[in-house]
């Protein structure tokens, strides 16, 4: 029975249940049931991602037969670990630039997966959020600083921000009481809105973070629909159940026998915006008809 190495830089939580039956049911395209001829190991980084080595090169040790990296920082571990067990990422930076593959079309190695790559998203989440809150002036964002994406995050939103002639604020956080600092400084920083950067520490603490957006009244803009399912405001980005899925299928794919440097990098072809309308009259907003007529998802 072919064994699979979950490496995922968060805790085990409620939150990721629903990645992981999209990842079970790419799986089931090939074949594969977890428990009947497919087993899984998890390890899980607890939000510290100098962690993910060990994990990743103890998953090594263990000679699974792949090892499924959840997010740019355990994909990059698991590179380290092994260049020979089949690895298949979800990532939301550029693999290229990281050093995972080779190109999107022709990976190489041992590495493929599934890549956010355009940057642009995070300028193009900062337009969304002016057309919405054309009155804030000043904008903050929030990023966690042990993601080496950050500090791209962080110059694309400067340049959009700085193109609009609107002042930001980079606000750090890579623990819950930082989370907590964070959303405290808006007041005294007078930030009309705020950017949440896409990090998997910040995704797993989406409730926290919705519940301090609605506690302070501050716009915020998401990457995943998954943040305004539960009350966000407003969120832009590509499908993260769709991703999940599709590596999954890519590693049904590789226990079949294709080899990772055959399998190109994907990328989404559809970017959802969608909004929560009774989020938005608690704050006091009104959306504009021409956004509201781009949204692919009004929440009620």
């Amino acid at each position: 029975m072919p064994v699979i190495g979950v490496l995922y830089a968060g805790p085990p939580s409620a939150s990721y249940g629903p990645f992981m039956d999209a990842f079970r049911q790419g799986l089931s395209e090939a074949g594969y049931v977890e428990g009947q001829n497919l087993a899984i190991e998890y390890r899980w980084g607890e939000d510290n991602y100098d962690r993910l080595s060990a994990l990743a090169a103890d998953l090594v040790g263990r000679k699974v037969d792949l090892i499924m990296a959840s997010s740019p920082p355990s994909a990059r571990a698991a590179k380290s670990a092994t260049s020979t067990i089949p690895i298949v990422f979800r990532g939301g930076a550029d693999p290229v630039a990281d050093g995972l593959v080779a190109s999107l079309a022709h990976p190489g190695g041992n590495l493929t997966g599934v890549s956010f790559v355009p940057n642009e998203l995070t300028a193009k989440r900062l337009e969304l959020l002016s057309e919405l809150v054309p009155q804030a002036g000043v904008i903050a964002l929030l990023v966690n600083p042990n993601n080496t994406t950050a500090e791209r995050t962080t110059r694309d939103v400067q340049e959009a921000a700085h193109t609009k002639g609107l002042r930001l604020h980079v606000l750090k956080a890579s623990s819950e009481s930082e989370i907590d600092t964070a959303f405290a400084s808006l007041v005294q920083l007078h930030a009309g809105a705020l950017i949440v950067g896409a990090d998997p520490f910040l995704s797993t603490r989406r409730e926290r973070l919705v519940a301090l957006a609605s506690r302070h009244a501050v716009p915020a803009i998401y990457a995943w629909r998954e943040f305004v399912a539960i009350g966000g405001l407003i969120s832009y980005g590509s499908s993260l159940i769709a991703a999940f899925r599709l590596v999954g299928a890519y590693a049904g794919k590789i226990l079949k026998g294709t080899k990772p440097s055959d399998l190109p990098v994907e990328q989404p072809t559809k970017y959802e915006l969608v909004i929560n309308l009774k989020t938005a009259k608690a704050l006091g907003l009104e959306i504009p008809p021409s956004l509201l007529a781009r949204a692919d998802e009004a929440i009620e």
